[in-house]
């Protein structure tokens, strides 16, 4: 992520933190105006939110910091460490939301007011709706982890929202009280899920996952369409640290090529790769001909041409 991008989206998580504030004020008074446990579920949810735009805006600011002496390649990913925390704080969330439901379950009772509470609680999650449509855009944007992992969560939210909304109409219509902490029970086990995938998605970012295959793609055609004047590349390896990309490959020149002209060619590639993602990190090892394997190179580089 490049620094203007690294500020947008430090900005925007910054706003994250009142309007996940507002979100949660919302539906905690939807909650006390009508004692429904799955509008309390659904509150003790956005709690999360809360906490993870905390988190999402301290840890966004710290992966964008340079590269230093400890950290030479960088702090990027402090931004997968914002989505396990946000993971683990769903799990601890659906515990809470299970242990209010357990007692309604045995004594049930219908919402009061449910008219007014039911909607403030649509008013909560059309602005969920709104602000996870925007987190998940940016994430993409700006190669952000952070807002991505928040963005999809709090879309999740929302689906979760719409269903406690049907959920207690029809509590409501029917007459059958038990359906309204049934529904939390319900909301908690789609947390949980939720939750997982967060923190899935976390773990395989830490463990320096490859590129994905457009994105390989279209380095490889990057790198075809700018390589003359090498005999060929070859072990191009790529991997993402948070919003970063990391591309390493070896180029392959004549003997006798003079350092200045495989060095401008470098820097060509480099340009190349650049112009499909702005801030790439690039490694680029020179190989004179001759060398062990060099048709094998060859045909990597056909192959990438096509």
């Amino acid at each position: 992520m490049v620094r203007q991008d690294a500020a947008a989206a430090q900005r925007l998580a910054f706003w994250g933190i009142p309007i996940s504030l507002a979100v949660l004020g919302l539906k905690m008074l939807a909650w006390w105006l009508t004692g429904s446990v799955a509008l309390l579920s659904d509150g003790l949810e956005s709690i999360v939110n809360v906490v993870a735009a905390i988190v999402a805006f301290a840890v966004i600011g710290y992966a964008a910091k340079p590269a230093d002496a400890s950290h030479p390649f960088g702090h990027h990913k402090a931004e997968y460490f914002s989505a396990v925390i946000e993971g683990v704080l769903i799990v601890v969330a659906a515990l809470l939301i299970v242990f209010e439901a357990i007692p309604a379950i045995l004594s049930p009772r219908l919402p009061e007011t449910p008219a007014l509470g039911l909607a403030i609680n649509l008013l909560a999650g059309i602005i969920n709706a709104i602000w996870a449509y925007a987190l998940i855009r940016a994430g993409t944007a700006y190669r952000s982890p952070a807002l991505s992992a928040d963005g999809h969560h709090i879309m999740s939210d929302v689906v979760t929202s719409a269903g406690v909304l049907v959920g207690l109409v029809l509590a409501i219509v029917s007459g059958y009280a038990v359906l309204d902490p049934l529904l939390a029970v319900v909301v908690a086990c789609n947390i949980l899920y939720q939750g997982w995938k967060v923190i899935a998605r976390s773990i395989d970012g830490l463990m320096d996952r490859a590129a994905s295959e457009e994105e390989e793609a279209a380095i490889k055609q990057a790198i075809a369409t700018h390589a003359a004047g090498s005999l060929g590349v070859h072990d191009l390896k790529t991997r993402q640290a948070g919003p970063a990309i990391f591309v390493e490959f070896h180029m392959v020149v004549p003997a006798t090529m003079p350092v200045g002209d495989a060095h401008d060619i470098c820097d060509r590639l480099e340009d190349s790769i650049r112009a499909v993602y702005q801030g790439a990190k690039i490694t680029i090892h020179v190989e004179p001909e001759g060398e062990k394997a060099h048709g094998i190179r060859v045909k990597v580089v056909e192959g990438m041409k096509k």
